[in-house]
């Protein structure tokens, strides 16, 4: 009897045993998978979050919430973005939705921001709109503003000569300083024209 009894007693201990480790690794497994979620969660719900950024930072400059909530959404980079619209509004006399709409079509917006403030400074505030436009079409903002304003500061150009110089020029090659992909015009009395071979004397 005294046998059977410690061996009831040792399975019993062994069971209680297995139960306690059982249960021990379910929450050391649950307290794992929550401590990988919370940080997740942290992200989505602060100032991590790009997309929260872009929203409050639009919402900041009076641009509408319905606004604001789209250009947000479907951009690549959020907050690089709203800090395009920001950057602008605070530095020059563009209204936020002028540049949000710009911001927006550009591939890299804080070029397109650095060209606007850069040739607004150098105008000190005019023709804001076709800055705002010329930057857009550029596909080197920033050296397109190097264009512009270097120009301006040698040559006496108004803003609109000195925008329209450099945008073709940028626009009608590979880039500023690559090859030209215009052809290249001669007139009939240039020297490069080649003259009619006369015939030999005998």
């Amino acid at each position: 009897m005294l046998k059977s009894e410690k061996k009831m007693s040792n399975f019993g201990n062994k069971k209680t045993n297995y139960s306690f480790r059982t249960f021990t690794a379910s929450f050391i497994t649950i307290g794992g998978l929550l401590t990988s979620i919370l940080p997740t969660l942290g992200v989505t719900d602060s100032y991590r979050n790009d997309y929260r950024v872009c929203a409050a930072q639009l919402l900041s400059l009076g641009v509408t919430a319905n606004q604001a909530a789209q250009s947000c959404a479907v951009a690549l980079r959020p907050r690089e973005l709203s800090s395009c619209v920001a950057k602008i509004h605070k530095l020059t006399q563009i209204t936020p939705v002028d540049a949000l709409y710009s911001c927006q079509q550009a591939r890299r917006p804080q070029d397109l921001a650095t060209c606007v403030v850069s040739i607004s400074k150098s105008y000190q505030g005019s023709a804001n709109p076709a800055t705002l436009t010329s930057c857009g079409r550029s596909l080197l903002p920033v050296t397109f503003a190097e264009c512009v304003v270097g120009l301006r500061r040698e040559i006496d150009l108004s803003p609109t000569q000195a925008l329209d110089t450099c945008i073709d020029a940028s626009e009608g090659s590979s880039g500023f300083g690559g090859v030209s992909t215009k052809p290249l015009e001669f007139s009939p009395n240039s020297e490069t024209t080649p003259k009619p071979s006369t015939p030999m004397s005998k």
